[in-house]
């Protein structure tokens, strides 16, 4: 079985499935302006971002029942709708580079036009058949860093805004399927230019054999101003950004299949001859035999 890589826009690819698990990702085309407005009027916002890709979504689903998804719309829900946050954060700084700017006044109500969210996923699934809970264990980011056959890889791009040439906001999320794990990364990017730069995490893990997945969200922010220490040329680049930050907020998750449909599972799996060991042994020989 060779690597599966992303798929271009407007292409929606089938399901990827192995062990227990299955990925399902799909990519379609820009909302148009009827259905922006709809989703507008949905969510009582006076504006969406430019590019809000409304079929993209990334999808993690185990044979408990258990899913979680990655889409824009469900992100969009999260935005402040009333307040204009950003505002209030700069105050004088924000006013000073918007003199000109109409893009601001142009709207119905105040907002926060940032598109700044806290979406960490959404959890559907049969009842019972996870159970979320803040946790002290942690992402192992050495384990991450062990090279690896990629069995699979998906990216896709949830929203992008430029905000009137002013900066760009983008919701953007990529999973990457190895013998051993899964990863995915969701990364909102904020750059307000001459002000700041914001950057939201929510990092999905799962180590194959285990009964749990692991997620991290993370929120940095920092300066762009005369005296910030990012280099203009990087601005545009958030993982040279992201280093530069300061966290202001962290929470970690753990989220807990349901024991009794898991150890079912894995009976089923044993029963089959493909537990989790022979899965990766497996993964091995049909990424050797594409190679």
């Amino acid at each position: 079985m060779a690597a599966r890589v992303g798929t271009p826009i407007g292409q929606h690819k089938e399901d990827f499935k192995f062990g227990p698990w299955c990925i399902s990702a799909s990519k379609g085309s820009i909302l148009t302006s009827v259905e922006s407005e709809e989703i507008c009027k949905r969510l009582d916002i006076p504006q969406i971002p430019e590019m809000t890709f409304g079929e993209n979504h990334i999808g993690i689903s185990n044979s408990n029942g258990f899913r979680i998804e990655f889409n824009a719309l469900d992100a969009l829900k999260l935005v402040d709708n009333k307040n204009d946050l950003m505002k209030v954060a700069v105050a004088r700084e924000w006013m000073e580079s918007r003199k000109n700017n109409e893009y601001i006044h142009q709207t119905v109500k105040p907002f926060d036009w940032t598109y700044s969210t806290n979406y960490k996923g959404t959890v559907h699934g049969e009842p019972n058949a996870v159970s979320v809970t803040q946790t002290e264990e942690r992402i192992n980011l050495e384990k991450l860093k062990v090279r690896e056959k990629i069995a699979y890889f998906e990216q896709a791009i949830l929203f992008e805004d430029e905000l009137a040439d002013h900066g760009c906001a983008e919701l953007s999320v990529k999973i990457r399927v190895m013998p051993s794990c899964f990863f995915l990364l969701m990364r909102y990017y904020l750059r307000v230019d001459g002000l700041l730069a914001r950057v939201h995490d929510t990092r999905l893990f799962h180590e194959c054999g285990t009964d749990h997945l692991l997620r991290e969200y993370t929120e940095k922010e920092g300066s762009l101003g005369q005296n910030s220490s990012i280099p203009l040329a990087n601005v545009t680049d958030s993982h040279s950004v992201d280093k530069h930050l300061s966290k202001k907020y962290e929470i970690f998750h753990k989220l807990q299949l349901n024991p009794k449909i898991v150890s079912s599972s894995i009976n089923r799996t044993q029963a089959a001859s493909s537990s989790t060991q022979s899965a990766r042994k497996q993964f091995a020989v049909e990424m050797s035999v594409s190679d």
